[in-house]
């Protein structure tokens, strides 16, 4: 599946040309005419219409989404356009309610909207539903077998547009449409960037507490499209994206033998990173994708080594007695931060991307395990074991240690591709039950991910291409 380039759209006066530009798609000229497209219908300046996400949320902003009509109902081999419509809008609703920052209308509250109202809103009806925002949009068949959907986001208060754009998408992607609708509304009204097109790798688990089975999953940030990678003849533990998101380095104890593997999403194949009699685990890809960071025991030590992503000898960081793992570069991958029992117990320590100016970072009280770097930057975050284990952050220089989860057992953080939300796994007390949450760093925002079966070991993908 390609996602075309975002094109904004204008019915009232962008018709005939798309027709022209349907017209050019078929003789190969279609990013030519998309992208004619874009120059011709520019995006509004933005209102003043914002959410403030420095803070806890008192009080989401009410925001009026309803059903998405179609110029003409058209069967497709995803359904009906006049289904489509109602579905992306289901959609985009959850992924806007899901982030904590909205509060969406209940669908009894909004009146149906005409396709030539998608332009032009009856604000005066919206403005009496109590709606600061107001999300309109359509989806409409194109001639070549695709679907446009169209994105308008508006300001109640003051009648003004603030942000349009439209998605081509083929059928079997058309929930990527709703979910970069949401991102355009989401990223104009939160100045924060976009996460709801991506994708999350985990491992699903089954069977008794004493003998799980643990498979490789993969699926859509918000649960969808879920499918199982591997088997489960053998057990599988931190599956990790490379940053094509076509690659998962994770660790298998695949002949018994616990170490690192390289899978390919396309072809279901699988390929061993190291071909070393030790135990390897803990990979993690660089963020340029040429390496893959992990962890090797050899003769009672463990460090952490590197090596190229195609395969080579492994270059070691770490020398230092004990255990050193669950590495994790920065995002200009100049370092590394990880966790090593070094001191005595486990604490978070930051080097340079060859190994050099190790330094511990972690002081508070109790233990530091399993660090990821957010792809802003400006954070870490990790597990915090002590009385439980919980999810917290901290700068990467150690300070503003904050705690945001206080389950039984929360551990594995990952962060969503904007760096603002947190996605990690909670094991219930006694059952062995795992399941996946996410929270956003505020705190506040904590929500269960729906998975078929258990969940852990969660990993964030990059946003989808």
């Amino acid at each position: 599946m390609t996602l075309m380039t975002p094109f904004a759209l204008s019915l009232s006066k962008g018709r005939s040309f798309l027709r022209r530009a349907k017209g050019r798609a078929s003789t190969g000229s279609a990013r030519t005419a998309l992208l004619a497209a874009a120059a011709l219908f520019a995006t509004p300046a933005a209102a003043q219409l914002r959410v403030d996400v420095s803070g806890g949320i008192a009080q989401p902003m009410p925001i009026a989404i309803p059903v998405m009509p179609t110029p003409a109902a058209t069967g497709t081999p995803a359904g009906d356009t006049a289904s489509l419509g109602q579905r992306v809008a289901e959609i985009v609703t959850n992924d806007l309610k899901g982030s904590g920052l909205f509060s969406p209308l209940p669908q009894g509250q909004l009146a149906p909207v005409a396709f030539a109202q998608v332009t032009a809103p009856d604000f005066p009806f919206w403005t009496q539903t109590g709606a600061q925002a107001l999300v309109q949009g359509f989806v409409q068949a194109n001639g070549d077998g695709s679907l446009t959907v169209g994105c308008y986001l508006y300001d109640v208060v003051s009648g003004a547009e603030i942000a349009r754009q439209g998605f081509v998408v083929q059928p079997a992607a058309w929930r990527r449409g709703a979910h970069k609708c949401a991102d355009t509304v989401y990223t104009r009204l939160t100045g924060e960037g976009p996460y709801f097109d991506s994708r999350v790798v985990y491992v699903s688990e089954t069977g008794p507490k004493k003998k799980r089975i643990k498979r490789l999953a993969i699926m859509d940030q918000d649960g969808a499209n879920h499918r199982f990678l591997t088997n489960g003849r053998a057990i599988v533990l931190t599956p990790r994206f490379a940053p094509n998101q076509q690659t998962i380095a994770y660790m298998s104890f695949e002949n018994d033998r616990p170490r690192v593997y390289v899978y390919q999403i396309g072809s279901g194949t699988q390929r061993l990173v190291v071909d070393q009699p030790n135990m390897t685990f803990a990979p993690r890809f660089s963020p340029d994708g040429r390496s893959i960071v992990f962890s090797m025991a050899v003769n009672g030590n463990t460090d952490i080594y590197r090596v190229p992503a195609s395969g080579g000898q492994p270059v070691r960081l770490t020398t230092s007695p004990g255990i050193d793992t669950s590495a994790s570069y920065s995002p200009d991958g100049s370092k590394i931060v990880f966790e090593s029992d070094r001191g005595g117990g486990q604490q978070l320590y930051v080097m340079n991307a060859d190994g050099s100016g190790q330094q511990r970072i972690s002081f508070g009280g109790g233990r530091y395990a399993t660090p990821v770097w957010s792809p802003r930057g400006d954070l870490i975050a990790f597990t915090k074991i002590g009385g439980g284990f919980s999810v917290g952050i901290m700068s990467p220089t150690g300070g503003g240690e904050r705690i945001l989860t206080h389950g039984w057992q929360d551990e594995g953080p990952t962060f969503s591709p904007n760096g603002r939300v947190i996605m990690f796994f909670r094991t219930g007390q006694g059952s062995g039950k795992a399941d996946l949450w996410s929270v956003d760093l505020t705190g506040v925002n904590e929500r269960r991910i729906p998975t078929p079966l258990d969940g852990s070991d969660p990993a964030w993908g990059p946003l989808l291409p």
